[in-house]
């Protein structure tokens, strides 16, 4: 597991190079996963809607019949975040400061399960990937999300963390 095994803090634990809305949940059903901490900002949403894509919201509604969902995003925005949590029926943190720890511990102590059975997904390597992977969570690194569901196009700031990443010793695809 990430963090475990000397695997390096930027490198996830999965990196399908795709986005949330087309991810295998079988793949998270075989490895035992219970719970997903799934950020929000270009991970379920792009630029500043609060409507979920379809093709997200399927995936997102599937997946919460599988497992525990809860949001975590750094977006301090309450009312935004609450307003993307109320289409599921799900929990959320705003503000939560990835890639610092407090947050996210207090969130895998409310999901009541093994960090090793929770998913930290999310588009960002120094955010999401950091974050979970300094709690021992299992790490996904998605493509941010256009509004019809497929990736972006605009991804800079992923590119340009993945080779700041391999500079400092990480393998990410």
């Amino acid at each position: 597991m990430a963090g475990l095994t000397g695997q390096h803090w930027l490198q996830p634990d999965w990196d399908p190079g795709l986005t949330i809305a087309h991810l295998s949940l079988a793949h998270f059903t075989a490895l035992g996963l219970k719970a997903a901490v799934l950020d929000v900002d270009r991970t379920l949403l792009p630029g500043r809607d609060v409507t979920l894509p379809d093709p997200v919201r399927v995936w997102l509604v599937d997946a919460g019949r599988r497992m525990k969902l809860h949001l975590f995003s750094n977006n301090p925005s309450k009312t935004r975040i609450a307003a993307v949590a109320d289409q599921l029926g799900v929990s959320f943190t705003c503000g939560a400061g990835k890639p610092r720890r407090g947050a996210l511990r207090r969130v895998v102590a409310d999901l009541d399960c093994p960090p090793a059975e929770i998913a930290m997904v999310g588009d960002r390597l120094f955010t999401d990937v950091l974050c979970g992977n300094r709690l021992g969570l299992y790490t996904v690194l998605v493509r941010p999300v256009q509004a019809d569901g497929r990736p972006s196009r605009h991804d800079r700031v992923q590119r340009l963390e993945r080779s700041v990443a391999r500079w400092m010793g990480a393998s990410p695809a």
